[in-house]
């Protein structure tokens, strides 16, 4: 039986303990990386619902900052109080991105609780098995998965490319019309060029494994003078904004988006109706947030409650697809019986979980992913 609970997140993420508050006869730390969105939804919409269900409990959470910045932060924590020796660490609950998720559970910095919670079986995506070549079956559970997409204006293009070959084909055919922002500025250009790597020079599986082979990269030569030949009937644009900014003003009709970015401004009438996506074959990259507990957390029992809730099919529905246009951490089939109608219809009408299966990849391990960016900077930039 639970003893009367507070929960407290990090006051700050720095690398020595926490001092300054008095403790609750229990103490759940939780903290998140990513933008304040991450922030405010356990603050508005997680933590009122876990405190209902909890008396006594009260969680704050504060986030560590965006990208995996914000999750290194979390990791140096972690790594600080493993080599100090401490019995119990003061991080109960961590949200992180999948690259630092993976380079924890290598470094031996977190427990493996999926088993030991209920919502453990409604994941099968590999994202939550293999991070960047690293296995972490077992020791982590999506919040949602980010995917990037081909975004198309539909009053002008009733037949979109269905795979690569056929963007290309559209491109000669439709010059300048196609945009995107290269490998600057936003990751949805580093996305559609991991993607072309992916249809042209390595598949995913390969890229996405582990051990590293450094020869592979030489075999690409012909993918990079492919993609150089590509981009001189294209139109470059000034990041993940600008792409969706261009297509609203009909300077381009076609280029590669976050699906969350597109579906936002979409409802904020910052893009038209019009505007549909497809994921094109073999593939485009995409990445999920971890929600993790480190191996010596304090209250291994109540975080593994806390991100049993967070995952299951009513909140996955309600608060990672309704409110923010995310995927679902946990498989679609599993949040469908809670969305209404034209909710499941706006976020996998274009875009089917049966696409997302076969065509979301993960992003590189990072040697890989450092190929592809200096192979681009060298064999196509210049």
């Amino acid at each position: 039986m639970l003893t009367k609970t507070k929960i407290i997140a990090l006051a700050s993420i720095g690398l020595t303990q926490f001092s300054g508050y008095v403790q609750a006869e229990t103490t759940l730390n939780v903290v998140s990386a990513g933008g304040q969105n991450m922030v405010d939804y356990v603050k508005t919409y997680l933590a009122p619902k876990f405190e209902a269900s909890h008396p006594g409990v009260k969680i704050n959470i504060v986030g560590t900052g965006p990208g995996d910045a914000g999750s290194h932060k979390i990791l140096e924590k972690l790594s600080a109080q493993k080599n100090s020796g401490l019995e119990h660490w003061d991080v109960d609950v961590a949200v992180v991105h999948q690259k630092i998720g993976g380079e924890m559970v290598a470094d031996g910095l977190l427990a493996k609780y999926r088993s030991d919670i209920k919502t453990g079986t409604l994941v099968t995506r590999d994202s939550a098995e293999n991070a960047l070549g690293v296995d972490v079956n077992g020791y982590v559970m999506p919040m949602f998965h980010s995917q990037t997409a081909i975004a198309y204006n539909s009053d002008f293009i009733k037949t979109p490319p269905k795979s690569y070959d056929e963007l290309v084909k559209w491109t000669q055919d439709n010059p300048k019309a196609f945009g995107y922002n290269g490998i600057k500025n936003g990751m949805s250009g580093v996305s559609f060029v991991t993607g072309w790597i992916y249809a042209y020079g390595t598949e995913a599986a390969t890229l996405s494994s582990a051990p590293y082979n450094k020869d592979i990269a030489t075999s690409w030569d012909k993918a990079f003078s492919e993609l150089k030949a590509f981009n001189k009937n294209i139109t470059f644009t000034p990041g993940n904004a600008g792409t969706l900014d261009m297509l609203n003003r009909g300077e381009i009709f076609m280029g590669p988006v976050w699906v969350d970015m597109f579906y936002s401004w979409k409802d904020q009438g910052k893009i038209p109706p019009s505007m549909k996506l497809s994921l094109i074959a073999p593939g485009m990259p995409g990445q999920p947030m971890y929600y993790v507990t480190p191996i010596k957390a304090e209250n291994a029992q109540l975080a593994r409650e806390f991100i049993e809730m967070a995952t299951s099919p009513d909140i996955q529905a309600e608060g990672i697809v309704k409110r923010f246009n995310w995927y679902p951490g946990i498989d679609a089939q599993h949040v469908q019986g809670n969305l209404d109608k034209a909710t499941w219809t706006k976020l996998f009408a274009e875009i089917t979980p049966s696409d997302l299966s076969q065509y979301g990849k993960s992003f590189p391990i990072a040697p890989y992913f450092d190929d592809i960016k200096e192979g681009y900077e060298r064999k196509v930039s210049n």
